[in-house]
């Protein structure tokens, strides 16, 4: 804290509060830094490649391909009475958006170890820029997606689109809820690089991507619901396919399990700001 007196200045050195203030407004500050990561991140991410942006559609479409082959002619997965292609790919579409956000997010801080050491800024401005690169990866495959549903005659109405941003930001903060925790795990331990791929292989198998959520027993779906992304994809097939089922209590569940996930990571990662330069 400094403070004047006449000619002088005087700066008083305090300790820091044992509930650090989160200080959201200085992303806003800070914004031309946050659209300058986020531009790089694409820019690096597409550098020298030979299909470029084409990479966003080639892996939710090659998965959905597989997935329709395994789980929907071999397997006979039930598919809630949707062409189990469509289903594939509007769970495919969310879960690529978060697995791309905490895989990116989870390992910003120790791939931007260089910035972090030479001058100050909100640290959380990192794993945020990964979020606009992912968006642009999910409007690329989005495009895919509606020409998906038109060729099966499958139109969603109006007020279910309506909710899809709703769904989308659903999605990203269920990302950052956990790759918080983790990118600043990650600066101590760096086990977490390792960790990640073998989560989200599983994390995978226990979101209803590849099945329908009525597979899993009625009395055990509010708790299924802890599972971020349940909620994210049953919200995501709703609004577009117009599951009759609605928005089941896992949404519900999911909704209030990212929001305290959210704001514990929010706690979490302004505690270890500080300590990011010394230890990464």
């Amino acid at each position: 804290m400094t403070e004047g007196t006449g000619k002088h200045t005087v700066t008083v050195i305090t300790p820091a509060r044992r509930w650090p203030a989160l200080r959201l407004n200085e992303l806003w500050e800070y914004r031309d830094l946050l659209y300058l990561l986020a531009w790089r991140d694409i820019k690096v991410r597409y550098k020298q490649t030979a299909l470029g942006a084409a990479w966003a559609i080639l892996q939710p479409v090659l998965a959905t391909i597989v997935f329709s082959i395994f789980f929907g002619k071999l397997a006979k997965v039930p598919s809630d009475g949707f062409p189990y292609p469509v289903f594939a790919y509007v769970a495919l579409l969310p879960w690529q958006l978060f697995s791309f956000c905490l895989g990116e997010s989870a390992n910003s801080l120790v791939s931007n170890h260089n910035l972090l050491k030479k001058v100050y800024f909100p640290r959380l401005i990192i794993p945020l820029a990964t979020v606009l690169a992912a968006l642009v990866d999910f409007g690329v495959a989005f495009v895919v997606l509606l020409i998906l549903l038109f060729s099966y005659g499958i139109v969603p109405t109006a007020a279910s689109m309506a909710f899809l941003p709703v769904l989308v930001l659903f999605a990203i903060a269920a990302a950052m809820s956990v790759g918080l925790w983790l990118s600043a795990l990650n600066v101590q331990f760096r086990d977490v690089r390792y960790t990640l791929p073998f989560l989200m292989q599983i994390w995978m198998f226990a979101t209803p991507v590849v099945y329908s959520s009525t597979l899993v027993p009625q009395k055990w779906r509010a708790l299924y619901g802890l599972n971020p992304m349940a909620g994210v994809v049953e919200g995501f097939r709703w609004a577009l396919l117009g599951s009759a089922k609605g928005l089941g209590p896992q949404v519900w569940v999911s909704a209030g399990t990212v929001a305290l996930l959210l704001a514990g990571g929010l706690v979490y990662f302004r505690r270890k700001e500080s300590t990011f330069a010394d230890v990464v």
